[in-house]
């Protein structure tokens, strides 16, 4: 069982959820996230132990830092969730570099900077599982204002699948998981088809997690069936579908 769990991006949305299940599971978390107050209200409710940190991850200094602290704190880290993420963009050539920047920064290099954190400390420990949050966006290139996002979390699956390869066979596993649409505080206003409630789509995240799978489209149905008429589906049906 992995007993302690670093989960980033952990103040609100997934994070904060996946927290709430794991403490209910028995689980000891290190939890990091932006927002000081928020984490510490979290740690309030939370059933079992758990410490926090702040911790902005396009800081590469800091997750270095902070990851380090909590092994530290800890004497290990068993689990190591990559969690922490954005959504903006806009469609490219119209003026959201910065928007789109943002995105790839947080998203993609943050989620590097975290991964080579994260391995570091299961190098030397000789064991751990590093769980990438990546997206069913990863599928394919999206249009519009996903396009930037999509591309982010096709680059942090194709980064798990990259470090698996180098582990394969040893105590280090590695996980990429591809949520769905997911209800959470952040995209509240969002009208998507195949919307599931934050408890629903994070208890499927987790079971996931649990199962240490190398990669898992989240929940199952509809994604699994879903997935290669995403993958393949032509460009102009794509557009009016996502």
């Amino acid at each position: 069982m992995r007993k302690t769990i670093l989960i980033t991006g952990a103040s609100a949305g997934l994070g904060a959820e996946m927290a709430r299940q794991f403490s209910a599971m028995g689980r000891t978390l290190a939890l990091c996230a932006r927002r000081a107050e928020e984490l510490e209200r979290l740690r309030s409710a939370l059933p079992g132990p758990a410490s926090v940190r702040v911790l902005d991850v396009t800081d590469h200094d800091a997750v270095f830092a902070v990851f380090g602290a909590f092994a530290a704190e800890f004497g290990t880290l068993d689990r190591v969730v990559v969690n922490a993420g954005i959504g903006k963009g806009r469609p490219i050539g119209t003026g959201g570099f910065a928007a789109n920047r943002r995105t790839a920064e947080t998203n993609f290099v943050a989620a590097l900077a975290q991964a080579e954190a994260a391995m570091e400390i299961f190098r030397r420990q000789g064991h751990g599982h590093l769980v990438l949050v990546s997206s069913v966006s990863a599928l394919r290139g999206l249009p519009g204002s996903a396009t930037a996002y999509a591309a982010t979390k096709a680059g942090v699956s194709a980064l798990a699948e990259g470090i698996r390869a180098d582990v394969l066979g040893t105590p280090i596993k590695v996980s990429a998981i591809l949520p769905g649409y997911i209800r959470t505080e952040l995209n509240a206003r969002l009208r998507a088809p195949l919307m599931v409630d934050t408890v629903v789509g994070v208890r499927a995240m987790v079971r996931a997690i649990e199962r240490e799978a190398p990669r898992a489209l989240v929940p199952g149905w509809p994604w699994r069936v879903l997935a290669p008429v995403v993958r393949h589906a032509p460009l102009r049906v794509l557009k009016r579908v996502l």
